[in-house]
């Protein structure tokens, strides 16, 4: 699935990198515990959390991944949008819950980031 594809689904507004847009992912993980989704994500994935700091990104650049979706309408500050901006993750903020957007995204197809 194309991130731009998750962006529609869960109607989230894209504050960074959007000319990675069109890469596809296979994989989510959902977490606020970074110490989680070290230990547990694998794969290159998209990171669901409602936790707003540096460390998310930081948390990200170190898995590869590609795209954070901060859930419930949480605004990451410019801090957080221009560092994920510079390592060409893919920022986006929704108005779901944790539950709906990883449901949402499980129901069309993405796998949890923690199983193959």
């Amino acid at each position: 699935m194309k991130l731009r594809q998750i962006a529609e689904l869960l109607r989230a507004n894209v504050l960074s990198s959007e000319d990675m847009l069109d890469t596809e992912v296979q994989n989510a993980f959902c977490c606020d515990m970074m110490s989680d989704v070290l230990a547990f994500a694998t794969n290159q994935s998209v990171l669901i959390t409602g936790l707003l700091n540096p460390q998310v990104v930081r948390t990200a650049m170190m898995l590869d991944m590609h795209c954070i979706v901060f859930i419930n309408g949480k605004e990451p500050t410019p801090e957080i949008v221009s560092l994920a901006d510079a390592n060409d993750i893919v920022i986006m903020v929704t108005e779901e819950s944790m539950f709906r957007a990883a449901g949402t995204l499980f129901d069309t197809g993405l796998l949890n980031a923690g199983e193959e």
